[in-house]
């Protein structure tokens, strides 16, 4: 792995173990514990600096949702993602996701950021990656998912009032072609298998789409390995390492 060069680092969101364990816990463990309620990261002590992100509950867009709900802010999301690809100390990234989806030009922000990493990035879907979480989760280099995880596949909708005019249509089908250009680029699963998943009439009620479990995330080629933590930190050590 090539070194990166040195930038001076936000206090906020560095974490470089400098400290004895003792001594983190006393010093830095009020810093982390804030770090991360409001941005949902983590710096993991181990062989290797790896950071732990967290996108959970619904991706926020422009609009901010009701206090009650849980929420990924792609304005704390973005700046540490920035942050860690230029932290020499921050050797790998892993993404852990439990997303009922979101606003999809947001999510597709954060996927295309951590799809341009150099650091070496992992994804773990845990409980469910649906929506634009599934972007989300093919975005990491090695994307991973627990058997019990599901996961929704189904086409951009709005919600609403929309102007019924066929540029309000041809607004959606641009979009859709752009996520779908996303997943099929960071994916083993092709265009076709995509749209069957997509378009389906069976699985939802009153709705069209799939929801797929872990074992069906793999063996159609949207998600790359079957499994948990070990393994996804077992893959990011091998990457450093290697």
């Amino acid at each position: 792995m090539s070194k990166k060069k040195q930038h001076k680092k936000h206090p906020v969101i560095s974490c470089t173990p400098a400290f004895t364990m003792t001594e983190t816990a006393s010093v830095l463990g009020a810093e982390q514990a804030d770090e991360i309620k409001d941005f949902g990261l983590a710096r993991m002590e181990g062989r290797h600096g790896i950071c732990c992100l967290n996108i959970i509950g619904q991706v926020e867009g422009h609009y901010i949702l009701p206090p009650d709900n849980k929420t990924t802010k792609y304005e704390h999301i973005i700046p540490s993602l920035v942050e860690i690809e230029q932290d020499e100390t921050a050797e790998g990234l892993l993404i852990l996701l439990n997303t009922v989806g979101g606003d999809v030009e947001a999510g597709l922000a954060i996927a295309e950021l951590i799809a341009g990493m150099k650091t070496p990035t992992a994804s773990i879907v845990l409980g469910g990656g649906h929506s634009i979480g599934v972007p989300l989760a093919v975005s990491a280099k090695r994307s991973f998912i627990v058997p019990s995880a599901t996961m929704t596949v189904h086409p951009v909708r709005m919600n609403g009032p929309v102007v019924g005019v066929p540029q309000t249509l041809e607004y959606f089908r641009r979009m859709q072609k752009r996520i779908d250009r996303f997943i099929t680029a960071n994916s083993r699963i092709s265009e076709k298998r995509l749209h069957e998943l997509m378009l389906a009439t069976g699985e939802i009620v009153m709705d069209v789409g799939t929801v797929i479990d872990g074992e069906t995330a793999v063996e159609c080629g949207l998600i790359d390995c079957l499994g948990g933590l070990s393994d996804a930190i077992g893959w990011l050590y091998s990457r450093i390492e290697g």
